[in-house]
């Protein structure tokens, strides 16, 4: 394949695959804001947990470390995609702080002073790493595997779904943005050679078609339960 393609039009397709998916990675970035409106409305945080926002933060702090040019070449896109969404991960966490009890306050406050001091330790024993290339292959393993972590999560959601035949609780428009997110990165990483970004964001794109495919099957089945008759005819 690459060589029946010039290397400039594998460049001009990264370039716009990693565009996209800095786009449709926005969108999952504000899906969580109906949630933390209703946070600061109600000034508090109910029964929402605030642990999955800790870990994305995590997981966008790697991963924008590993798209830095002294850890990897030519990834900017990825860096700035995940520095992105590391500031919104940051607001929400520094939102559910604000509005949720004092035992919730420590515990949330520990764990992101406990985020941020893990990713010093990462960062600067990476520097520490003279190899070029082991470093690179360090951070490569740890961003591949806090993502394929991230995009693994959902998997509770939708056995939830099928347990229920409802899909209540799993958003359309989060999985059609995980799914074209991971597969704008798919085409990036495919591109650019780069398995560290292709791999995960492959098992994403496996994952958002079978939400896409959860949901379709379970929003068509409970329309056609709805058309039904609530009482059975006796004729």
């Amino acid at each position: 394949m690459a060589a029946l393609v010039s290397p400039e039009t594998f460049e001009i397709c990264k370039q716009a695959a990693g565009i996209a998916g800095n786009i449709f990675a926005f969108g999952l970035f504000v899906s969580p804001i109906p949630t933390f409106r209703r946070i600061i409305r109600n000034q508090s945080t109910e029964q929402f947990s605030g642990i999955p926002y800790v870990y994305a933060l995590l997981n966008c702090l790697i991963c924008a470390w590993y798209g830095c040019p002294f850890i990897s070449s030519d990834n900017l896109l990825v860096t700035t995609v995940n520095s992105v969404g590391a500031v919104f991960q940051l607001s929400y966490i520094i939102i559910y702080i604000t509005n949720t009890e004092k035992p919730k306050k420590f515990k949330m406050s520990a764990l992101l002073v406990a985020v941020f001091g893990l990713f010093a330790v990462i960062a600067v024993g990476s520097m520490l790493v003279i190899d070029l290339e082991l470093r690179h292959l360090l951070i490569g393993f740890l961003s591949c595997f806090t993502l394929i972590s991230m995009f693994a999560s959902p998997l509770s959601v939708m056995n939830v779904v099928i347990q229920t035949k409802s899909v209540e609780f799993m958003p359309f428009y989060l999985s059609l943005s995980t799914f074209l997110m991971s597969t704008s990165f798919l085409l990036y990483g495919v591109f650019n050679f780069d398995p560290f970004i292709y791999v995960p964001n492959g098992i994403g794109t496996i994952l958002g078609i079978a939400q896409l495919a959860l949901y379709f099957y379970y929003h068509d089945k409970s329309k056609e339960e709805s058309r039904e008759p609530l009482i059975e005819s006796v004729a």
